[in-house]
C-alpha cells in the first residue's frame, strides 16, 4: 500500500513539471470509472478558447489511465452559452468551462475570476491566483453557487475592438453603439456609450448594416475568422477591460466532494495544463493573425491617452460604488488591487524594459 501511494504521488508530481500530457498514475483497484459531462460557453469554431475545455478532458483522462472521462459539449448543445454557471450549480452537468464576466448581471464580484477593467495582466493574474489570495477569495465567491472553480485558460491581453469610424477623443464615444462585455459596458455607459449585447455570429452583419458602430471579440486569431476588418477597419488596442482573461473550469461542489482525493488532484493538474496550453496557443497564433489582418486592410490604432484616462477614472468611480454596496466585493477588490500595486512596479523594472528593448531590436531589423 505504501508503494502504491508513492507511485500515485510521484506520477502527479512528474505531471506538474510540464510535458505534452499527464503521466497516468497507479490507482487502487476500487477507484471508480467516471463519465462526466462538461458544458462549454464557447463554440467549436472558436477553437483556441474552446479547446481549453477539450484539453482539460484529454489531460484528465490521461492522468487517470482512462478511468475519469469528461465529454465536452459546445455552447448551446446542452445549455445556452451564458447559462453554463447555472447548469453546473443545479447539477444539470457536473462541470462547465466559461468566462466568469458573462455573469456580471448575477453579481459583479464574480468577474474577479475572469477580467475587470484596468485589472492585472496574465502573469499577475496567475500569481494572484496561485501565490496570493485569489484562489481562496474566488472559492469564497463561488461557494454560494455550489461550485468549485479552477483556472482553465488565458487569452492574454485582448484587443479593444473594431470600429467603423476613428475614435480620437472622449466625445467620440458619446452615442456609440458598442458590442462589449458587461463590465466594460457599465464603465463606458457612464461616458455616453450605448452597450450592445450581440452574439458572436451576429456581430459581422450588425456591423455591416450599421446596427452597431463597433464591437470587441477576443483578439486577432479569433477576430480574423469573423472578418470584422472588412466592415469596421479601425482596430483599437488595448482592451483595457481585459488586461487578462482567465477562463474557468466550474465543478459542481457536491460532485467534486464525492471524488477520491487522487481524482481531485488530477483535476487540478489537468486544468493547470489546459490553462498553459491555451495561453501558448494565443501567444503563437495572435501575431500571425495580426500580420494577416493588417495586410488585408485593418488599421491598427491605439486608444488615446485621453480616452484611457477618462475610462480609468470612471472605472474607479464604479469600483467605489460597488464596494460601498457589497462587503464581499470590497474585500475582493481591496485584496486584488493591493496585489496588483505590489507586483506592477517589478514588471515595470524587469518585463517592460526588456520587452521594450527587444521590440525596438526587432523593428530595427525589419526597417
Amino acid at each position: 500500500m505504501q508503494r502504491r501511494s508513492f507511485l500515485k504521488k510521484a506520477s502527479l508530481g512528474i505531471a506538474a513539471t510540464g510535458g505534452a500530457s499527464l503521466a497516468a498514475p497507479v490507482f487502487a483497484q476500487d477507484t471508480p470509472t467516471l463519465n462526466w459531462r462538461l458544458a462549454s460557453s464557447f463554440p467549436t469554431s472558436a477553437d483556441a478558447i474552446y479547446n481549453g475545455g477539450a484539453n482539460f478532458a484529454k489531460f484528465l483522462s490521461e492522468a487517470t489511465g482512462g478511468k475519469f472521462n469528461v465529454r465536452v459539449h459546445h455552447a448551446g448543445e446542452i445549455v445556452p452559452a451564458l447559462q453554463v454557471l447555472d447548469a453546473v450549480q443545479n447539477g444539470t452537468v457536473e462541470c462547465g468551462h466559461s468566462a466568469s464576466y458573462y455573469y456580471y448581471g448575477k453579481d459583479p464580484v464574480i468577474c474577479f475570476d475572469s477580467a475587470v477593467p484596468f485589472g492585472m495582466n496574465t502573469r499577475q493574474m496567475m500569481a494572484w491566483m496561485h501565490e496570493g489570495d485569489g484562489m481562496a477569495l474566488t472559492r469564497e465567491i463561488y461557494d454560494k453557487y455550489n461550485i468549485v472553480n479552477f483556472p482553465c485558460g488565458y487569452t492574454g491581453t485582448q484587443m479593444g475592438g473594431w470600429f467603423r469610424k476613428e475614435i480620437n477623443t472622449a466625445d467620440d464615444l458619446k452615442g456609440l453603439k458598442f458590442r462589449c462585455s458587461a463590465f466594460a459596458g457599465a464603465v463606458l455607459s457612464r461616458l455616453g456609450v450605448v452597450p450592445q449585447q450581440v452574439a458572436g455570429g451576429d456581430i459581422y452583419p450588425s456591423l455591416e448594416k450599421g446596427t452597431i458602430d463597433a464591437a470587441e471579440w477576443i483578439g486577432p486569431y479569433d477576430d480574423e475568422k469573423l472578418g470584422f476588418h472588412k466592415v469596421a477597419p479601425n482596430y483599437y488596442f488595448p482592451g483595457w477591460w481585459e488586461g487578462a482573461l482567465q477562463v474557468s473550469l466550474y465543478i459542481n461542489k457536491d460532485s467534486y466532494n464525492a471524488l477520491p482525493k487522487t481524482y481531485q488532484h488530477a483535476i487540478n493538474q489537468a486544468s493547470n495544463m489546459a490553462a498553459t496550453q491555451m495561453l501558448a496557443t494565443y501567444d503563437h497564433r495572435n501575431p500571425q493573425a495580426l500580420r494577416r489582418l493588417i495586410s488585408e486592410g485593418a488599421q491598427l490604432k491605439r486608444f488615446s491617452k485621453e480616452i484611457l484616462d477618462v475610462c480609468y477614472a470612471e472605472s474607479q468611480k464604479l469600483y467605489a460604488e460597488l464596494s460601498a454596496k457589497d462587503a464581499l466585493f470590497k474585500k475582493v477588490y481591496d485584496n486584488y488591487t493591493a496585489f496588483r500595486e505590489e507586483v506592477t512596479p517589478w514588471f515595470g523594472v524587469g518585463e517592460f524594459n526588456f520587452d521594450s528593448y527587444m521590440i525596438n531590436q526587432v523593428r530595427q531589423k525589419k526597417s
